[in-house]
């Protein structure tokens, strides 16, 4: 084998032909390995590169302008026509915009979560609302997030009223359907038919009176009392909730206070 080696060595140092032969067999050799070395780094570098990938990705991510946002302080003034006090001027009532970043509607007692709190002047107790009809009410705030319990609660009790005769009743949830709500106490002899409009009534400390909450979809009647018991097709969808509208009684911590110092004698 040795004898071999030297015979090339001295072949090709000799002869230009051979020389240059096996300089390319020499150089297709390394060129194969080298190929090969190449690629065998280059595998073992897939897990590095990849890190290096994804940190660039999370980056340019972060850079994106949508991932920023900043405090929302926009209000609505509306005029709540319905009442007036001694000097014949409207109660107002300010609507303050939220986005949903939190819903459950499949358990027993559900409730939103809201990127707006404190800071932004939501306080516990305020009424919600979407585009279609009420949502909830406010039962606690952070500094930027608010918890309301939505109407999809067994708690949740909310006054309400048949739009054509302005009969009154209690809106609650009975824990099944999350399309259909329960109005009980409307008296046998209100007229009442499948289709009527149920909106808010004008009892309500956290709610102006008129929301729409939903229509009538079947009338339960119990022989035992003298009232009805009403299904009531939801006006807002649950499932697809993404924007509410916060509102704020300049009047509902007096209102409240009166209401419960009434009870409390």
């Amino acid at each position: 084998m040795a004898l071999q080696v030297l015979c090339i060595v001295l072949l090709s140092s000799t002869s230009k032909t051979h020389e240059t032969y096996f300089a390319n067999v020499s150089n297709g050799i390394t060129g194969y390995f080298n190929g090969y070395y190449s690629n065998f780094r280059s595998y073992f570098s897939l897990k590095e590169n990849n890190l290096q990938l994804a940190a660039e990705n999370s980056r340019l991510r972060n850079a994106l302008s949508s991932n920023f946002t900043a405090s929302n302080i926009a209000i609505l003034v509306k005029t709540d026509t319905t009442f007036k006090d001694s000097l014949g001027r409207h109660r107002k009532f300010s609507y303050l915009p939220a986005q949903v970043i939190g819903n459950s509607y499949a358990l027993q007692n559900n409730y939103l979560m809201l990127e707006r709190g404190s800071d932004q002047g939501i306080k516990k107790g305020m009424a919600v609302a979407g585009p279609a009809g009420i949502v909830g009410v406010v039962v606690e705030t952070s500094n930027n997030i608010s918890k309301v319990m939505s109407l999809l609660h067994r708690n949740s009790k909310v006054s309400a009223m048949l739009k054509k005769d302005n009969t009154a009743g209690s809106i609650e949830w009975d824990g099944a359907d999350p399309s259909l709500l329960i109005l009980r106490n409307i008296s046998k002899s209100t007229k009442v038919v499948k289709g009527d409009t149920v909106l808010t009534s004008t009892y309500s400390a956290n709610f102006p009176s008129h929301l729409m909450i939903g229509t009538v979809a079947a009338i339960m009647v119990d022989p035992a009392t003298n009232y009805y018991t009403l299904k009531i097709k939801t006006a807002t969808n649950f499932f697809t909730l993404q924007q509410v509208d916060v509102i704020s009684n300049s009047r509902y911590q007096e209102q409240v206070q009166l209401e419960n110092s009434h009870t409390n004698q």
